[in-house]
């Protein structure tokens, strides 16, 4: 049996088995949980305050 074309598969499927453990993970950033937490709060905290911002200029444009 000609198997040349199984092993390429096989080679493909374990590259990518081992590339997505680290899919969506994040790099260490050498920050505390607390942190890491004041970081993403004030990130979120600026996400709403242009949201909100978006939202009113809407609201005077009708």
């Amino acid at each position: 049996m000609a198997r040349g074309n199984q092993r390429e598969l096989a080679r493909q499927k374990n590259l990518k088995k081992t590339q997505e453990p680290n899919k969506g993970k994040r790099k260490d950033d050498r920050l505390s949980a607390v942190q890491r937490k004041q970081r993403d709060s004030e990130i979120m905290q600026q996400k709403q305050k242009a949201a909100n911002e978006k939202k009113s200029m809407q609201a005077a444009a009708k």
